[in-house]
């Protein structure tokens, strides 16, 4: 595992950010892990070099974090591992224990401190954008938790590219820290962040981390699993053009001797787009086909090949969504 500066910071991650949205408790989604289950991949991680781990306080509604977390810190040391978390979606019933205000963002980083059994966090992520709170109001919020050595670096998700470059104007007019790091979703079916999110992002120095390199699995899988049966997300994809790309996904792996998993992680991980892959896991074979991938090279042929059939979509940009983005120019 290679260990990469995180865009123009001073910080260090590993090549692999290991997503746990699916570790926490069953309760919150069938196909969430629950501690016991959850332990032997954290562990496979760290053996295999993964020291970054991304996590929200909505996962299992804090029980992510708890279980997240506290066991990390069992089996390594806090300067070892690049821990990230996030905040915005809603927590309880409480009109102000959800979205981007003072208040709920005071609270939640407290919270979250508390659940992970650390006095910081190294990348507080704001997990989409807030309509309702003005700009100014959020980024001062984000800019005492760092002041208050609460949070390191911030980083934020899942918006548009413009919204994001007015959250970071508003930093710099103030003097305040500003995002280094977007989270975006970003795999073979799902390209839109290339035409504005990833130039900004080059363009800022700002680190690129990428979730869902698998599609929600789609292209790893010929049957639906029992995650995807049940994931509303899953409306995201499953037209022709969806199926086209991953037939050539999985004749590209046929043609390698790999597992398509395989081919569509070495699709992102070696993408001229530079990011992080964020790679869930629901058992320790998937980590290493995760790493395995990394040492994949796709020639400029196969690339061309994989690309082809893609087109213009509906950009993803409300994770409450479930609706499948439209292709803008079918056929």
């Amino acid at each position: 595992m290679d260990y990469i500066q995180f865009g123009r910071t001073g910080l260090k991650v590993s090549q692999l950010c290991l997503g746990t949205m699916s570790m926490g408790s069953s309760a919150w989604k069938g196909w969430v892990l629950d501690e016991g289950d959850s332990i032997p991949i954290l562990r496979r991680a760290l053996d295999l070099g993964i020291t970054f781990f991304d996590m929200a306080d909505w996962y299992s509604i804090g029980r992510n974090e708890e279980v997240v977390g506290r066991n990390l810190l069992r089996m390594s040391t806090r300067e070892r591992l690049v821990l990230a978390t996030k905040v915005y979606y809603p927590m309880s019933g409480d009109p102000n224990d959800r979205g981007l205000s003072r208040k709920h963002i005071a609270a939640s980083i407290d919270r979250s401190l508390e659940r992970l059994g650390t006095d910081y966090v190294d990348l507080y992520v704001i997990h989409a954008f807030d309509a309702e709170t003005p700009v100014e109001e959020t980024m001062e919020a984000l800019n005492d938790t760092v002041r208050a050595g609460k949070v390191r670096y911030l980083g934020a998700s899942t918006m548009y590219a413009w919204q994001f470059a007015k959250m970071n104007h508003a930093a710099a007019s103030n003097g305040w820290a500003p995002f280094v790091n977007m989270q975006c979703q970003y795999n073979l079916l799902y390209r839109e962040e290339e035409r504005e999110m990833f130039p900004c992002c080059r363009d800022q120095g700002i680190a690129v981390t990428t979730f869902s390199p698998l599609a929600r699995g789609f292209l790893a899988r010929e049957a639906p699993t029992r995650r995807t049966e049940q994931d509303l997300f899953q409306e995201f994809y499953g037209d022709d053009i969806d199926r086209e790309i991953g037939r050539r996904v999985r004749e590209v792996a046929a043609r390698r001797g790999v597992s398509p998993a395989h081919v569509a992680m070495a699709w992102v991980a070696g993408n001229a787009n530079r990011n992080v892959p964020i790679v869930g896991a629901a058992k320790t074979a998937h980590l290493e086909v995760a790493v395995e991938a990394l040492a994949l090279e796709l020639d400029a042929g196969e690339r061309a090949f994989l690309d082809a059939p893609y087109r213009p979509r509906d950009e993803i940009n409300d994770q409450n969504a479930v609706r499948r983005p439209r292709a803008l120019h079918p056929g």
